[in-house]
């Protein structure tokens, strides 16, 4: 069994590399996330979400990590299409090596910017 925190450095190493099938492996279908934009829950909508995101990704620089029995912190700055420097920072809940639950934070202005 794996850490909560292996299981969030494997999430995030898998949506990095472009895999949101990969990364998907770690996420319960029952997820759910807290975002700037609102609650999504399940693993659909979930993916839904971060499909976007990672086809525009060019690559990211973990900044941060840090578990618990329970849960894990990953902060990281990333670079996309749109936009060279966004930071995020994910909060999850892992519960039989899957996030159950994410309370996920993002700088939107960098991307709002671009799109102006």
């Amino acid at each position: 069994m794996t850490t909560p925190l292996e299981t969030a450095l494997a999430y995030h190493r898998a949506w990095a590399s472009g895999d949101l099938d990969r990364a998907m492996a770690y996420i319960a279908d029952d997820i759910v996330c807290d975002a700037p934009a609102g609650r999504i829950e399940g693993a659909a909508a979930f993916r839904g979400f971060m499909a976007p995101f990672v086809g525009m990704l060019r690559g990211t620089s973990l900044l941060a990590a840090f578990g618990d029995e329970t849960t894990a912190l990953i902060m990281y700055d990333t670079e996309t299409a749109l936009v060279p420097s966004a930071p995020g920072a994910e909060h999850v809940t892992v519960a039989g090596g899957r996030i159950t639950h994410s309370r996920f934070l993002f700088d939107r202005l960098p991307f709002e910017r671009a799109r102006h």
